[in-house]
């Protein structure tokens, strides 16, 4: 228990104090996190509502791929995204290895089939004759489905939190395309593993500590949204 009090106190102290590094740290983490989950959710929304509103051949495959990959490793990605950016990689010549870039494109490789498959099931639960009565209105397709996305709000915003989530949790990728490197890719998960290596604990604790702080604000604001929109409804 000393450990995790010493853990609070440091952690306090390092953002009362406010310590450069573990304010640019933090800073990185909010930035690539919130980057990536902006990223998954511009990719993932359209995918989404394609999978839930219209039929094709392998549509079934499609949304059980996107399913899979709420559980998709993210050393695995990590993984295929340092292959494609390494030197003799296909973009290795875009030098994107090793910066916060590289660390964006793989939490929102994570965070993408998060977004498609809780937007498809959010899409599947609106009354299907929703945009008939819109295209009835004479709503054009692309207002038809602005209004669509609109009446499903709230369980998108859950697809957000969740995709938010995903990412700014996340060591193995983060660790493996940025390398980890002092002021430039650290971000607070991999400070924290780096602090354990070391045998520095209340450290390692205080970074933990931040990175709940940062998760429940970001969830805050956005639950606090949806719990207006449910009020407006």
């Amino acid at each position: 228990m000393d450990v995790l009090f010493d853990g609070l106190a440091e952690a306090l102290r390092l953002l009362a104090g406010g310590d450069a590094d573990t304010w640019a740290i933090t800073l990185l983490t909010l930035r690539v996190s919130l980057t990536a989950t902006l990223l998954a959710a511009l990719v993932g929304v359209p995918l989404g509502a394609a999978v839930a509103l219209t039929s094709f051949r392998g549509r079934r495959i499609v949304l059980a791929a996107a399913n899979t990959g709420m559980g998709l490793p993210p050393v695995v990605v990590g993984l295929f995204v340092t292959v494609l950016l390494w030197r003799s990689g296909p973009f290795g010549a875009l030098g994107l290895l090793y910066t916060p870039t590289a660390m964006v494109l793989a939490q929102a490789a994570i965070a993408t089939p998060v977004v498609v498959a809780l937007v498809a099931a959010a899409l599947q639960q609106v009354d299907p004759d929703f945009l008939v009565q819109c295209h009835a209105l004479g709503a054009t397709r692309f207002r038809a489905l602005l209004a669509l996305l609109v009446e499903a709000r709230l369980p998108l915003l859950a697809a957000g939190m969740a995709a938010f989530g995903a990412v700014v949790s996340e060591v193995g990728a983060a660790q493996m395309v940025g390398g980890n490197i002092a002021g430039q890719t650290r971000v607070l998960t991999t400070a924290a593993v780096l602090a354990t290596s070391r045998g520095e604990f209340a450290l390692a604790i205080a970074f933990g500590l931040i990175l709940l702080g940062i998760a429940f604000a970001v969830n805050l604001v956005l639950t606090l949204t949806q719990q207006r929109s449910m009020r407006a409804v």
